[in-house]
């Protein structure tokens, strides 16, 4: 299903209505996710791949090993726990901050070609299984969120990297928040996320 746009006569001058899943338009997101990454942040300089939003929260380099942990520990092994059709379905707890340790002494070159690779090996795999609406409504248990299907789990897969690519760009622009002047307020990157959460 395409994206329709709907015209509404009240403040909002459009809506759009959201698109279904499909793993050919969640394919077309993941595919793609290494190579904007490294077109964004390869080679560039330790103060934009280093630099938060504050104490606590993600830099770009810190991203980078968090997709990297997902690719090893979420998405993929959460699909076969679903797919494996046990009397367990209960998913690992996922830890968001197992890359901080892991990745201390790692070059940003080398996240991003792990992630690379990790990526296209998960997708191959994806690929292989030729899954269908049967295997897509699979239920599976979120250690925190409850009964989930296969499909909502490849789908939050697709948000989850846009969600990281934006940040990614989010943080990067905060680095020259005092440096725009009287701008600050026409460039929303720098206030949209006031209260930061990596």
């Amino acid at each position: 299903m395409e994206t329709v746009r709907v015209r509404s006569s009240g403040p909002a001058a459009s809506r759009f209505r959201a698109v279904q899943f499909t793993l050919e338009l969640s394919l077309d997101v993941l595919e793609r996710t290494p190579a904007t990454l490294r077109a964004l942040l390869g080679g560039t300089a330790a103060p934009w791949i280093r630099g938060t939003e504050g104490p606590g929260t993600f830099s770009p380099f810190d991203v980078i090993g968090h997709l990297i942990d997902g690719e090893e520990t979420d998405w993929m092994p959460r699909a076969r726990i679903i797919l494996a059709r046990g009397t367990s379905r209960r998913f690992e707890p996922y830890d968001r901050f197992r890359h901080q340790a892991r990745n201390a002494s790692r070059t940003l070159e080398s996240l991003l070609t792990e992630f690379a690779q990790l990526r296209a090996a998960n997708l191959a795999l994806l690929k292989s299984w030729r899954l269908g609406d049967a295997e897509l409504s699979l239920p599976g248990e979120h250690p925190s969120l409850g009964p989930v299907t296969l499909r909502e789990l490849l789908a939050a897969w697709v948000v989850h990297d846009l969600e990281h690519v934006a940040q990614v760009a989010r943080v990067m622009a905060k680095q020259y928040r005092s440096e725009v002047g009287p701008w600050v307020p026409y460039l929303p990157v720098l206030t949209d996320h006031e209260t930061p959460r990596s």
